[in-house]
């Protein structure tokens, strides 16, 4: 697998994902598009992400799954792809001297306020992934934030420094060919589980969250993630399974 990511930048985009999706039949695999803006940018649960222009990053990376080298995933296992960019971006962070946790399924938080998140849109080929766009927001210069904003914080914000762009996606980039490498074995898809698990928020804490099945709240403590990505939460003397959007956090 080639070590280096190519990195494609534009002024202005609707969404790099969007784009990414619509050159997937001829985009090179291990390749990102990164925007300067975004004008239409996408986060989970069909939220967008607003960016300030020229201050934050939002890219995506584009992996074709048994090409160029990148190992074969089976669809079973796709949460790993999770893991791969959090751990990531979570690595830059500790570089940066910023101790980050990583929200269930893939947010990135620094003492309760959200400074990355990320959108994972993939293809299946029979019973394995065929490939996976990787879209990320991460908070990098910005220091005034829309109202709306529940609780956001960017990296100038915690470190008092500014940050290039370029550089700083560059220096992302460098961390993810040897996750990527990791997801071909049991091995390295254990080492890098235990990793997120080490960085999982509120893992362990005892917290109140809403069961959106009902919008009831509920008081338990994060004790893992299952083989499929699912979170498990001990509330009431048992260990119950959440899926994506079927907990919500109350912070």
């Amino acid at each position: 697998m080639k070590k280096k990511i190519a990195i494609r930048w534009v002024e202005s985009i609707d969404s790099t994902n969007s784009e990414t999706l619509r050159q997937v039949g001829h985009i090179d695999n291990l390749s990102v598009l990164a925007a300067y803006c975004q004008t239409a940018g996408r986060g989970q649960r069909g939220n967008s992400w607003k960016s300030a222009p020229g201050d934050n990053l939002t890219f995506s990376l584009f992996v074709r799954f048994s090409s160029d080298g990148v190992p074969v995933l089976p669809a079973s296992r796709q949460f790993v792809l999770n893991e791969v960019i959090t751990l990531a971006l979570t690595d830059f962070l500790l570089e940066e001297g910023i101790r980050a946790d990583i929200k269930w399924p893939n947010d990135i938080y620094v003492r309760n306020k959200k400074l990355s998140g990320i959108l994972i849109e993939s293809a299946l080929e029979g019973e394995n992934m065929a490939w996976s766009v990787i879209g990320v927001g991460l908070n990098l210069n910005q220091t005034d934030f829309p109202a709306e904003l529940l609780n956001p914080v960017s990296l100038c914000r915690l470190s008092g420094k500014k940050y290039a762009l370029e550089d700083t996606l560059e220096r992302i980039m460098e961390l993810v060919p040897s996750y990527i490498e990791q997801t071909g074995s049991e091995e390295g898809r254990e080492a890098m589980l235990e990793k997120y698990l080490s960085r999982l928020y509120r893992k362990g804490e005892l917290c109140d969250y809403t069961d959106t099945s009902d919008g009831s709240v509920l008081k338990g403590r994060i004790c893992g993630i299952s083989p499929k990505g699912k979170l498990l939460v001990e509330t009431g003397g048992i260990v119950k399974e959440f899926d994506f959007k079927e907990i919500s956090y109350i912070i």
